[in-house]
């Protein structure tokens, strides 16, 4: 009986990352979760891993065929901290990469598209992942950044999408793509683009977080330059500067879209929001 391969997935405690440490070892795969702090993981492998600290990738990389790549969050320039690893990784013998990119950014575009771009020379299998934006942006710890309190106890939705549409996309169903990527016999060796199954409105997003948590929240539409200050306050000011701008394009169209990528790739249809906000906040009433 063949062994399964060893996956080093980085970024293992975050929203995806986590998911897909649990996909693989439920899948009777070995998996090194890969994280600033080593936090153990049910069924993984903890590891040190700092993507800013060159040091600890030999360590990291030991017995890995394959390897879930996030980049480091909040860097506007993630190639750079990233294309040194990738190199050490191939050497180490890792055969199979799946980079996290997004669906704003095409290859050779900012950001991740740098190391998107590279991801085809450096290893024989690959793909990227270009997921919309997570419907977990509402849900998880990081809705601070948009999620602000109101008056008479309302919350408010800020955004510079003006009436611009997304596919929201759930990170469970990010996490069961890539699980594919990284296990099924083939790599993909291209991007998928990843959608929920509706084009949606923050007004809309606004509405169903209204109906499950039965708290009033309402959408507030804010100009590039308020919005670009508001993130500032959560994060870099030049990474703060690109969110806005990704909204910018939001507003006009770049996200109104849906794809079949997840029905293709694991065999059922994406979440709707309304299905993750109950999954996630029926308890928040």
């Amino acid at each position: 009986m063949t062994a399964h391969p060893t996956t080093l997935v980085t970024g293992a405690t975050g929203t995806t990352g986590s998911r897909v440490t649990a996909g693989l070892v439920t899948r009777g795969h070995r998996v090194r979760a890969a994280s600033r702090g080593a936090r153990p993981l049910p069924g993984a492998e903890p590891v040190r891993f700092d993507w800013y600290d060159p040091a600890c990738f030999g360590a990291a990389l030991t017995g890995a065929d394959r390897v879930y790549l996030v980049p480091p969050v909040g860097d506007p320039d993630p190639a750079a901290t990233m294309l040194p690893f990738l190199r050490e990784a191939r050497a180490a013998g890792v055969r199979r990469a799946v980079l996290l990119s997004s669906s704003a950014i095409p290859e050779a575009g900012p950001g991740a598209g740098a190391v998107h771009q590279a991801l085809p020379g450096l290893f024989p299998q690959w793909a990227v992942l270009r997921p919309s934006w997570f419907m977990q942006n509402f849900t998880g710890a990081q809705a601070d950044a948009r999620v602000v309190p109101g008056e008479h106890g309302k919350r408010v939705l800020v955004s510079a999408t003006g009436t611009g549409r997304i596919g929201f996309v759930d990170a469970d169903d990010i996490a069961a793509v890539a699980v594919q990527a990284l296990t099924g016999d083939r790599a993909p060796h291209t991007d998928l683009v990843l959608t929920g199954p509706q084009a949606l409105g923050y007004d809309d997003i606004a509405a169903v977080l209204t109906e499950v948590t039965g708290r009033p929240v309402t959408h507030r539409e804010l100009t590039f330059e308020q919005m670009r200050d508001h993130l500032a306050a959560f994060m870099p000011s030049e990474f703060a500067a690109i969110l806005a701008g990704m909204d910018r394009a939001i507003a006009e169209g770049a996200e109104a879209r849906v794809t079949d990528t997840v029905r293709q790739l694991t065999g059922r249809p994406p979440h709707d929001f309304r299905t993750v906000a109950l999954r996630e906040l029926s308890g928040a009433r």
